[in-house]
């Protein structure tokens, strides 16, 4: 649970700016680009949290032949990127959204290093999400923040949003440290030292009065710091009740704050940043699926508030039934689900549906995951229940649920809660779990004989460089297949959580929101998970979300101040 935040800092007001951000997650982008170029911006933020999904994010982004790759060495050109996207959008996003995505990401990323604290390095060998495609990149194109001190932020610390998952201990883990981490057991030589080296970080931190976070909190807290710096108001607790137009241009928006409504004029225009619509479980059975449970690790505050305030005054919409599906342990009753990120991709396990058989390529990203259980939905053949079964080597080898380290039993409460299930042998495990025992133990023989031959006939599970990633690279010939064996099955429950949903109002460009007819709204404009993806129905590489939403938020940012052309 969030901690107590302190007393609001602001009271909101009537007042009049150049630019209106609501949300504050990658919108704190779109105010320090606005801020730089000396427009005066504002941030509301409907909660008493700073940071959005984006702090409780893996703090990745995606952003192809940026500034801190070529530094680092990183071989990428436009002509490759453009190429790489091409394919993985496949038309199902206006090719002139991704263009300029592509044409403004160094200027989006260096306006960062200019006017935040952060420092940012590559996560090298974390490959694009569909590299075998033409200009894909095994080497990968994300960045994220190196650990930031949390304590720059001063008495605003505490008005950070948290992180999804908290380690035991204070250690800053980074995307590229959670790999070495997770092998700690097998690749001693690599998980020791990235183990020692973060303790000594975070805890040696804090003798030296400093709180060293990483992830979606260092970038959360450096954009946050970068804010607070340029002296840009941030007014918590405020809530968008409805925007307000003038002959057809947006000019600002009636806000709520502690039940008294206020008006802010916005001279250059208003940014929509606030997220999905991650917790209106109405708009998701509409849009998504009615088998959906209110599993998002999206913030909570992201109802979707601006996307209903847009289609109130005639924006269009785009790509609706699509999220960013995340594969997660079930959670315990009136608890929330645990983070499963390596644990699909690691040898000695696979997933099965409700009928006891695989039905994908368990180690592929997790959007595409999710989207194959909805298209079984679509079809009328639902996955129904599904179960990750492992054998007890797979137990004793690797991080489960981001929390239970190698050799740790699973949790009681778990069998008690019926989300995980042990025996002696797999015809057990089935009867256990409720699932056609014939059906599952051919399943788990199939898997086995497939395995052992280190080729997965059926889904191809291994065959890309993102698989491996997060393989075992000590399993040979294929790091993510090895034949379950011994005298332990065990079976954990699997439901389909989601990073957030990214369909929404329709925006061009220059991120400006359009009509349904296609035409602009005039002051408006869409970034992050308020906007219909960037890229469609695809998810390019790690922090491809977080990354669109920094790029756009430059780019609204420069169009609003009418200075975008002077960047291209």
């Amino acid at each position: 649970m969030p901690k107590p935040a302190p007393a609001r800092a602001h009271t909101a007001q009537d007042t009049t700016v150049d630019l209106l951000v609501i949300g504050s997650g990658t919108g704190m982008a779109a105010a320090l680009a606005a801020s730089e170029l000396g427009s005066q911006a504002l941030i509301i933020e409907k909660t008493p949290y700073v940071g959005g999904s984006t702090a409780r994010s893996g703090g990745a982004f995606w952003i192809p032949n940026n500034p801190v790759l070529r530094k680092a060495g990183a071989t990428d050109t436009p002509a490759r990127a453009a190429a790489y996207v091409d394919a993985v959008v496949g038309g199902t996003s206006p090719r002139a959204r991704w263009e300029t995505f592509l044409a403004h990401g160094s200027a989006a990323v260096e306006m960062l290093q200019r006017m935040t604290p952060m420092r940012f390095m590559w996560d090298k060998e974390y490959s694009d999400y569909q590299p075998e495609q033409p200009g894909g990149s095994a080497m990968g194109r994300s960045c994220e923040c190196v650990p930031f001190d949390a304590n720059e932020l001063g008495s605003e610390r505490s008005r950070l949003r948290g992180g999804t998952m908290e380690a035991p201990l204070p250690m800053p883990v980074t995307g590229k440290d959670y790999r070495w981490l997770n092998l700690i057991a097998k690749v001693p030589g690599k998980g020791l030292p990235t183990a020692a080296t973060r303790a000594i970080q975070g805890i040696g931190g804090l003798a030296l009065r400093r709180d060293y976070v990483a992830g979606g909190q260092a970038l959360a807290a450096g954009l946050y710091a970068g804010v607070l710096r340029a002296g840009i108001p941030v007014w918590t607790e405020t809530s968008l009740v409805r925007l307000v137009s003038e002959d057809g241009r947006v000019t600002g928006a009636v806000l709520e704050q502690d039940g008294r409504e206020v008006t802010v004029t916005a001279r250059q225009g208003v940014v929509l940043a606030a997220g999905g619509f991650d917790h209106d479980m109405a708009m998701r059975h509409k849009h998504q699926s009615a088998a959906l449970e209110n599993w998002s690790f999206g913030a909570e505050g992201n109802t979707g508030d601006a996307i209903k305030a847009a289609t109130e005054i005639g924006a269009g919409t785009a790509l609706m039934d699509q999220s960013w599906w995340f594969p997660a342990v079930a959670p315990l009753p009136d608890g929330a689900p645990s983070v499963m990120l390596a644990e699909r991709s690691l040898p000695g396990s696979f997933i099965v549906d409700d009928a006891g058989r695989r039905f994908t390529n368990e180690a592929q990203d997790y959007m595409s995951f999710g989207q194959r259980v909805l298209e079984r939905e679509r079809q009328g053949d639902p996955v129904g229940t599904m179960w990750m079964v492992f054998d007890q080597e797979y137990r004793n080898s690797y991080l489960l649920a981001g929390g239970l380290f190698p050799r740790m039993p699973l949790p009681a409460a778990w069998y008690e809660a019926g989300i995980a299930a042990k025996a002696d042998s797999l015809s057990e495990l089935a009867r256990g779990i409720g699932l056609p025992e014939e059906a599952f133990t051919a399943t788990a023989e199939r898997f086995n004989e497939l395995a052992a031959a280190g080729v997965d006939e059926d889904f191809h599970r291994g065959s890309s460089a993102y698989d491996r990633y997060y393989g075992d690279p000590t399993v040979r010939p294929n790091p993510n297949l090895r034949p379950l064996s011994g005298k332990t099955f065990y079976a954990v429950k699997v439901v389909l959580a989601d990073l957030g949903t990214c369909g929404g109002v329709t925006a061009d460009e220059r991120g400006r929101v359009r009509h349904e007819d296609g035409s602009p709204v005039e002051g408006l404009y869409a970034i992050g998970n308020t906007a219909a993806n960037v890229f469609g129905k695809s998810y390019p590489g790690a922090g491809a979300t977080i990354g669109q939403g920094l790029v756009y938020g430059y780019v609204v940012a420069r169009d609003a101040a009418g200075r975008l052309m002077e960047a291209a």
